[in-house]
């Protein structure tokens, strides 16, 4: 059972700046209400400007969040678009492998670099939340489907199984504060949709967000993360991805066709669709290129027996599960669950 929650700014420190008060103080209250300490990590709260120019800071409050007993759990702020350059901090002298223990870390977007990270080191880590998206999220509570995956978090300390949301919902174009209390615009969602291979399929999940991996590889956004991520092997080796499930999802950019057909060619040459056991792809947010998506998995992949399930709940498109990184998992596509073992 989680107590104490450690919040982290690793990549934006947007939940610092003055005009996000009131959703911070929305989400504080909703984290109280669940009996749990809150500690907002040393720099989480210095604002984007400082955050964007201090990477080592970063770096020093996810170590002292993993050193520090009382934390049980470590929740991202938000995403962002520069946690890579927390890399030196983190693995020049082993400092992440040494400080790492066995904690909750929830996160996604930019956070999916983080994963990989908390991968590399060896640990589990859960997929599809951040405070400022979800817990401070406007609306007059926690969108339902994404609270149900909270609280079994908070309570267990695990996710036993992911099915479809029965809506899906509208970007919200304005987040301030004259919006709190107003809920999202809903719209029925169709589940899971198996677009290749065997309806059943297994493996331990990894992924995260399709624009951060594309950045892995491509320097048009920051030049040195390419260099970065090979330098420290932030991406895993072909024979790492033997067997896992990949899990993707697109960000509120809404990369065009053409920016994910790239991604996905990426990670065909990496090997990626010749190791693992099936894919999963999230919801673009509003569905925006949704067919275009679909039509590329199955075209850039190019191979059939490949099961690629579509539309999952996670990520960028509300609401969001959560998802577990690490963990057995069963796919049953006809049943529309996912089982985690």
């Amino acid at each position: 059972m989680i107590k104490t929650v450690g919040i982290v700014s690793l990549s934006s420190g947007v939940i610092g700046d003055a005009d996000m008060r009131f959703a911070k103080e929305t989400g504080l209250r909703r984290l109280k209400a669940y009996g749990l300490d809150v500690t907002f990590m040393p720099h989480a709260l210095m604002g984007s400007d400082y955050v964007k120019a201090h990477p080592e800071k970063r770096a020093e409050d996810l170590l002292q969040a993993f050193r520090d007993p009382a934390i049980d759990m470590i929740l991202c702020a938000f995403g962002g678009d520069d946690t890579y350059r927390l890399l030196p901090y983190l693995f020049d002298h082993h400092e992440l492998a040494d400080a790492v223990s066995d904690k909750v870390f929830l996160g996604f977007s930019d956070t999916t670099v983080n994963h990989f990270m908390l991968h590399k080191v060896g640990l589990n880590t859960f997929y599809g939340q951040t405070f400022l998206s979800d817990i401070c999220d406007p609306a007059p509570e926690m969108l339902p489907y994404t609270r149900k995956y909270f609280e079994e978090l908070i309570a267990t300390g695990t996710i036993k199984a992911v099915t479809p949301s029965d809506v899906w919902y509208e970007e919200r174009n304005i987040f301030s504060a004259d919006q709190v209390g107003k809920p999202p615009v809903a719209h029925p969602n169709d589940g899971f949709e198996l677009l290749q291979g065997a309806p059943v399929f297994s493996g331990k999940i990894l992924g995260g967000c399709i624009d951060t991996l594309h950045d892995f590889f491509n320097g048009e956004r920051y030049a040195d993360m390419p260099v970065l991520c090979e330098k420290y092997q932030l991406f895993p080796n072909a024979e790492d991805w033997k067997g896992r499930i990949l899990l993707l999802e697109s960000s509120e950019e809404t990369p065009s066709p053409e920016k994910y057909r790239r991604s996905l060619e990426y990670l065909k040459a990496k090997g990626v669709f010749e190791s693992v056991s099936g894919v999963l792809a999230g919801k673009p947010m509003d569905e925006i290129y949704a067919r275009e998506y679909r039509q590329l998995l199955v075209q850039v992949i190019d191979r059939p027996e490949l099961p690629v399930v579509f539309n999952l709940n996670i990520g960028h498109a509300a609401p969001r599960c959560i998802m577990p990184f690490g963990v057995p998992a069963v796919v049953d596509a006809d049943k529309q669950i996912i089982r985690l073992l």
